[in-house]
């Protein structure tokens, strides 16, 4: 590339990064973190394509410029917990909106799908839970206690257990990210299949009312963060795909570090629906106002702080 072309599509970025420098305000150190690894990218394109010219020497002076503020800022305040909630978490599910909607998409689908042929293929009930859970179930359904499988355990180990499980498979879809947005969505797949085959074996049944009623006391968070974590790993895929102007490898760094952001931010998500799930769901009669209340109180949190809070709130950028 000419020293001319590479000026006119980078400059506007490189000005950014001096205006954020010279801003009054206290810089995001993430973002510096951020803004460093661009810089270092040019100056090493620069570098190796014009040695001498007064582009490389600017670039090397900012360079200095993002490390050194960088570095003043490397403590970090008291708040820091908090902003991540407030700020930072929110800043990347805004981000990653795009990704969240094709998450969001692709679960529904394969949600859909494993529920029709669940209806029409009893043997592929079998196929996607597995004998031994629908012969169990069978069982329960026949002792008048269909989910009595919540009550098999102990609460305290049916909740570490349940947590353990629920982020690993958070992280999972997020770490499948890295087989590009591919990876992530064949996860999303199976998982949304299997719910939607679940969904199917209870209807089957006439059972679908007290499954929803019962299993969506813990289940609307846990599904909700399944979708979200799955966005994250789209984001850190489609940073790989699609790296825009930075490296390949600094957009992924830059993808991952985003997309971990999220994860992490889930996991509190993830452990209120394994003290649900391990303390809550299996008293399977309780009042159906009580049970509506949990759901509807659930939903309401992740449409409000995952969908109305990131658009709402007023970002720097």
């Amino acid at each position: 590339m000419r020293e001319v072309a590479f000026l006119q599509q980078r400059a506007e970025t490189w000005k950014a990064f001096e205006a954020a420098l010279q801003a009054d305000t206290k810089p995001d150190p993430d973002r510096l973190a951020e803004q460093f690894v661009t810089v270092m990218d040019d100056l090493a394109y620069a570098r190796t394509f014009y040695p001498k010219s007064q582009t490389t020497q600017y670039l090397n002076g900012l360079a200095t410029e993002v490390h050194q503020a960088l570095y003043r800022n490397k403590r970090e305040e008291r708040s820091r917990l908090l902003t991540f909630w407030t700020d930072e978490l929110p800043r990347e599910v805004r981000a990653a909106r795009k990704e969240l909607l094709v998450a969001l998409s692709v679960f529904l689908f394969a949600m859909l799908l494993g529920w029709f042929s669940g209806l029409n293929d009893p043997s592929y009930l079998r196929l996607i839970l597995g004998d031994r859970y629908v012969n169990m179930t069978e069982e329960n359904i026949a002792a008048g206690d269909p989910l009595a499988v919540y009550k098999d355990e102990d609460q305290g180990s049916m909740f570490f257990g349940i947590t353990i499980n629920n982020v690993r498979v958070s992280f999972l879809a997020f770490a499948f990210g890295v087989f590009t947005s591919f990876g992530t969505g064949y996860l999303l797949l199976t998982n949304g299949i299997m719910l939607g085959a679940f969904i199917a074996f209870f209807q089957q049944r006439d059972l679908l009312g007290e499954m929803l009623r019962v299993v969506f006391i813990h289940g609307t968070l846990e599904i909700s963060a399944i979708v979200i974590a799955g966005a994250a790993g789209m984001a850190m895929g489609n940073a790989l795909l699609f790296p825009g102007t930075y490296a390949r490898l600094a957009a992924f760094v830059r993808g991952a570090r985003r997309g971990g952001k999220i994860v992490i931010g889930l996991v509190p998500v993830f452990v209120t629906a394994g003290l649900l799930e391990g303390f809550v769901t299996r008293y399977t009669d309780m009042p159906l106002a009580l049970s509506l209340l949990i759901i509807g109180g659930s939903l309401a949190f992740i449409i409000w702080y995952f969908g109305y809070y990131p658009y709402a709130k007023r970002f720097d950028d």
